[in-house]
């Protein structure tokens, strides 16, 4: 019983002492975006024009045509608006872009490995970036205009369902990344996977019955994308064809966040240093 209450008590402490790096590193955060206050709102400005131009792009589509793979305009654009939310969660806390560069190349890694708390943590809170979250909130707008015009109702599981959806959607998302980002152990050389995988995400906000079967086949069981988007919406829009897709969310991303943190480790425990 002590032994357990011994455990417990660090288990605890190390909770809080990760909470606490957290909020320092926001705090730094926000004091150097309020120092340069117009690259804060140039960023967020910049990524609602990305969205936009993503969604515009859906209302032409939808100008040739009523359906598409079975689905109206109002399920498409609901299906978009959460992509977005885990997207943007995703895009704030897990930025792994130019990890190479700065951490392996310049040896920053080495840096990051002499202090206390795990490595990956460290390196995602340095590359946190708030203003992303504004993407998360746009999805949930649109998500509450198009389901309205569904008449979908709103029910007692909504919000539960919402979150942990869409947690398990930033699993996904952290896991594939943090998998492809630890090739960099291995290799220095820039690959351009990133960008590549980056551009096959986005297939994740259409419904997969407009792709061939391979596609589909890829998009759910291989680089399960489709788990971000169409599944996870199915669910609220009450796709009954989808609906157990949708329920296997949570176990996708738990398998792909568990194989994203193998590779890491390992990775980690690979790298040699910056001089070798």
């Amino acid at each position: 019983m002590r032994r357990g209450s011994v455990c417990s008590c660090r288990e605890g402490e190390e909770e809080v002492y990760y909470l606490e790096l957290l909020v320092e590193y926001l705090k730094n955060y926000m004091k150097t975006r309020l120092t340069y206050r117009a690259d804060f709102w140039v960023e967020v400005v910049s990524d609602l024009l990305f969205q936009a131009t993503n969604f515009i792009f859906i209302l032409v589509i939808f100008m040739h045509t009523d359906s598409l793979g079975g689905w109206n305009q109002n399920e498409v654009v609901f299906v978009y608006g959460f992509f977005m939310v885990p997207f943007g969660v995703f895009s704030c806390f897990v930025n792994m872009w130019g990890f190479s560069e700065r951490y392996i190349v310049k040896g920053e890694m080495d840096r990051i490995l002499t202090r206390p708390a795990h490595n990956l943590f460290q390196i995602l809170l340095e590359n946190v970036d708030p203003p992303s979250l504004m993407g998360s909130f746009i999805g949930l707008v649109i998500m509450a205009i198009s389901g309205a015009n569904l008449g979908l109702p709103f029910e007692w599981w909504t919000i539960p369902a919402l979150i942990v959806l869409t947690l398990s959607a930033v699993a996904i998302y952290t896991g594939i990344y943090t998998t492809l980002t630890s090739l960099s152990f291995y290799s220095d050389a820039p690959t351009g996977i990133l960008p590549l995988m980056y551009n096959i995400q986005t297939y994740g906000r259409y419904p997969v019955t407009i792709y061939n079967r391979a596609i589909q086949v890829l998009l759910t069981w291989i680089i399960p994308f489709a788990f971000v988007g169409i599944y996870p919406a199915a669910l609220f829009l009450e796709r009954a064809e989808m609906r157990n897709m949708a329920l296997l969310t949570p176990v996708v991303g738990a398998v792909f966040m568990t194989i994203g943190l193998l590779s890491w480790n390992y990775g980690v425990r690979r790298y040699k240093g910056a001089g070798s």
